[in-house]
């Protein structure tokens, strides 16, 4: 089936099908974004301590060389000691970066687990397959984009450090502590631009990717019809379906004892619920009725409501077994309404007067 026939926005039931395999509108840029936020913040809060930190951890090789035996044993353990404090110094600024990019990622999709994605196919070593996806147009799209991104930013980085040329030279002439310091307000300096750029970029990504996924999910009439038929197939849905029928159709019942002329009991067991319009009617009609509860919600709505409540336990019996919603009284049971109608109207012109 041609794309050109997928005119129809997709049914819920497709959005929850390709959530479960996996497939949901995100954006790379966004998780990108977030990551630079890290790096923005460390560069503000953190950079000072960590670079003084590295700097006490290489003072002693830069201010007393001589002092180190340079024998491969002894190298290799001070440089496995280095290596660990420069984890240990990095270990937290990492942890906030790691974070921001789960967090970013959580945000777009929510919390998900995709078993299939760990699932072993023999597809996916397929030199054909992997090559038809490597040339696939979202990919040649992505590739596209990341090109402009690395361009523009990279342009950018060049017009920085460009204006400042004349202050990098200098840097020579000041001991490594100032050198850092404006080293430090530099990346700072440059990060925030950075990000700023990768903000609009993850902007439009981010409503590119969600257009690009809602046209990939569109339908045709004849893939809603067909999946209008699975749903209507399934057992569950089926009850589920009937269940909510059930339940309007009584809400429905229950709205239309209000305006009935009166309500015929068991006393306890049966109620229904009568109205009678002489002029629009050939006959009075059965506007509600239940049995137990529904028909003690009955009576009490009827009550609230000031309908007539009659106890005729044979009538109200032969009216709820025979009777259905809606439709009119039997001729059979003209003569036993009638009296209970009659009764009513009396009733209520002695209350009249």
């Amino acid at each position: 089936m041609s794309d050109e026939d997928k005119t129809e926005e997709p049914t819920g039931r497709k959005l929850s099908k390709a959530r479960e395999e996996g497939s949901v509108p995100q954006s790379q840029e966004i998780k990108y974004w977030a990551s630079l936020l890290g790096v923005l913040i460390i560069l503000s809060l953190m950079s000072k301590s960590i670079s003084r930190d590295v700097v006490q951890m290489m003072l002693p090789f830069i201010d007393h060389p001589h002092a180190f035996i340079m024998e491969p044993e002894i190298l290799g353990n001070v440089l496995v000691a280095q290596v660990k404090g420069f984890l240990l110094v990095m270990m937290l600024p990492l942890a906030l970066v790691m974070i921001l990019g789960i967090a970013a990622n959580v945000s777009q999709v929510g919390l998900m687990w995709n078993a299939k994605a760990f699932a072993f196919d023999l597809s996916k070593l397929s030199p054909g397959g992997a090559f038809k996806k490597i040339f696939s147009g979202r990919n040649l799209v992505d590739f596209g984009k990341s090109v402009i991104k690395l361009v523009v930013i990279g342009y950018i980085i060049y017009l920085v450090i460009k204006a400042r040329v004349g202050d990098f030279v200098a840097l020579a002439a000041v001991d490594i502590f100032a050198m850092l310091a404006y080293l430090r307000s530099e990346a700072v300096r440059l990060t925030f631009i950075v990000l700023i750029i990768v903000t609009v970029l993850a902007g439009a990504d981010y409503v590119y990717q969600r257009w690009a996924f809602m046209q990939k999910m569109k339908m045709s009439r004849q893939e809603i019809k067909d999946e209008n038929k699975d749903v209507e197939g399934d057992p569950m849905i089926k009850s589920k379906l009937r269940s909510l029928r059930m339940q309007r159709a009584r809400q429905r019942m229950m709205a239309a004892v209000p305006q009935a002329d009166v309500v015929v009991t068991n006393p306890t067991h049966f109620a229904v619920a009568l109205k009678y319009d002489m002029d629009a009617m050939s006959a009075p009609v059965l506007v509600a009725k239940g049995a137990d509860l529904i028909a003690l919600r009955i009576r009490e709505l009827a009550d609230e409501n000031e309908v007539p409540i009659v106890e005729n336990p044979p009538l109200a019996r032969a009216l709820f077994a025979t009777v259905e919603l809606d439709q009119e009284v039997p001729p059979e049971h003209y003569k036993a309404v009638a009296e209970v109608i009659s009764y009513v109207m009396k009733l209520k012109g002695r209350l009249a007067n």
